[in-house]
């Protein structure tokens, strides 16, 4: 999985993503040299280390977030009508979703005081001009290949949708059009989280409702992070990350409330492995079947996909073991097209 961190200039990003990654990338406009900063995190999963527990294996591997920390617009220029620069647009196009950092702190280098709901509505207003660009552009190359059919037609509803105000993620479309739209890898289509970059830690409550409401409104998912106090946390040893945690109120570190929102916002969930030389947790979109789980793992399971052999995390950590699972009837054998639910443990059996 793969998280773009975009935002104007001055929202904190790279605070946020040294808070996020442990790193320790330059903060401040001499920081980043032309360069995207990138990094990774652990998604912590305690059914991972139970397994582990159990088999004492070879090998523990837990799912990982990647995380690219990019250069935005000033408020100023996107105020003015620019669009995003080049060194920022392709890799969002690579990103499986972004992550708008917002600023909600006094920032004496900002010409502007910070206004969080204005902001994000800019930003968005950012995406779909882009997006906007190039749809025109591909419609005037079609216009003058003389194309008809499915694809003119499908940009022409997503250019009114865009002439309007509206981000594509918002256009519903149906599976096969849905399908030829990803190709084009639009930013205003890519699941989006406004992430509040404040100046002290706050509850939902004491969250400017103006910017509760602007996200709201665009039917955005919404955190807070105080960047800079968890950016002081993140470089600490883990015993003294909790201890400091304590202190502050807090009950776990931003990188796991980052997380968790993020595997709801991708609507993610985990399947599990497990066994002498590797426990491991594979993240997969909901619904995915067990022949595309397969191909996670490895192209030739997938290929030579026989049958799943399934049974759920918590009837094996009740039971103890797989024989007193298959005892109990509750391991399974499904075939391929066979739904794959969050924590299932499943051994898939194949033949190349």
């Amino acid at each position: 999985m793969k998280v773009g961190i975009v935002g104007f200039s001055g929202a904190g990003k790279t605070t946020i993503f040294n808070a996020l990654t442990g790193l320790q990338a330059e903060v401040g406009p001499h920081g980043r040299r032309g360069k995207a900063n990138l990094g990774m995190i652990t998604v912590p999963d305690p059914r991972v280390e139970a397994l582990a527990q159990l088999y004492q294996p070879k090998r523990v591997a837990f799912a990982k977030v990647e995380f690219v920390d990019l250069i935005g617009p000033t408020q100023s220029s996107s105020s003015a009508g620019s669009s995003l620069g080049a060194e920022a647009i392709a890799p969002m196009r690579e990103a499986d979703a972004l992550v708008q950092v917002v600023c909600g702190f006094a920032n004496p280098a900002l010409a502007d005081e910070a206004e969080p709901a204005r902001d994000l509505r800019a930003f968005e207003d950012e995406l779909i001009l882009t997006d906007l660009i190039q749809i025109e552009k591909r419609l005037e190359r079609l216009k003058k290949e003389a194309k008809k059919g499915r694809e003119p037609e499908l940009l022409q509803r997503c250019q009114v949708q865009l002439e309007a105000g509206q981000p594509l993620r918002r256009l519903e479309l149906a599976g096969e059009d849905r399908q030829l739209i990803n190709g084009f890898r639009f930013l205003s289509q890519k699941p989006f989280l406004a992430l509040l970059n404040s100046a002290e830690p706050l509850t939902d409550e004491a969250v400017d409702p103006a910017f509760v409401q602007a996200a709201t409104a665009d039917q955005l998912a919404w955190l807070t992070i105080c960047g800079q106090e968890e950016m002081e946390i993140a470089q600490l040893d883990a015993e003294a990350q909790l201890e400091f945690l304590r202190d502050l109120g807090l009950q776990e570190p931003a990188s796991h409330r980052f997380i968790r929102a993020a595997y709801q916002l991708l609507d993610l969930i985990s399947f599990l492995t497990a066994g002498s030389d590797e426990c491991r947790a594979w993240p997969i979109k909901r619904g995915t079947t067990a022949l595309k789980a397969a191909g996670k793992i490895h192209s030739d399971i997938e290929r030579g996909f026989i049958r799943a052999e399934v049974v759920a995390f918590d009837d094996f950590i009740a039971l103890g073991s797989e024989a007193r699972c298959r005892e109990a009837g509750k391991l399974r054998l499904e075939g391929k097209n066979y739904p794959v639910r969050d924590g299932d443990i499943i051994h898939f059996r194949f033949n190349v």
